[in-house]
């Protein structure tokens, strides 16, 4: 009879896999800006499923309460609640991008009015902007934390999500902040 044998945590990861996360996430990266800055809209009036930017903004603001709860059990070395919690932002996560693709493909991108052009700048390049780069960024940094969680590599996963959980949180709060900001300026 075998015994069966945790992963051995310092495995190097090949170096293949990297690429295929790094590769679907440019992919996916670049299906989104053809979606919000080329694809027409379906649904250009704005009349159906009109929730969703409010729905995406939900979904962001819970997962950055899973990513804080996840990280406040790591600290206490509550690995299994630790585990759920980042489970748990990784499903609102994908919901969240489910969400957006639909909105998208509806309503298209929502413009920042230039009636306020203060508020405009604001939003467009200290917000909308480090929002944007980091959300690219983070996708992959996201798929392959897990990767190296689920696979057993606990030293390697660690050090990556040192930089993925801040990088990761501030995506999803600058996301509420960015509907918030076109919800008051609309």
């Amino acid at each position: 009879m075998t015994a069966v044998t945790a992963p051995n945590p310092n495995y190097r990861t090949p170096p293949s896999i990297i690429a295929l996360i790094i590769g679907i996430s440019a992919i996916a990266s670049l299906f989104l800006a053809w979606l919000v800055y080329y694809h027409p809209p379906v649904d250009a009036a704005g009349t159906h499923l009109t929730f969703l930017p409010a729905l995406d903004a939900v979904l962001n603001g819970l997962c950055a309460v899973f990513l804080i709860i996840g990280f406040r059990y790591i600290k206490r070395r509550n690995i299994m609640a630790h585990r759920n919690s980042m489970f748990a932002a990784f499903i609102v996560s994908s919901a969240f991008l489910v969400a957006y693709v639909a909105n998208h493909v509806l309503h298209g991108d929502m413009l920042f009015p230039t009636t306020h052009p203060t508020a405009r700048l604001i939003y467009l390049w200290a917000l909308l902007l480090p929002h944007i780069f980091l959300a690219v960024v983070a996708l992959p940094m996201i798929l392959i934390t897990f990767f190296l969680s689920l696979t057993g590599r606990f030293p390697a996963h660690r050090k990556l999500a040192h930089w993925t959980f801040p990088i990761w949180l501030y995506v999803s709060v600058s996301g509420v902040v960015v509907y918030a900001m076109l919800a008051a300026y609309r």
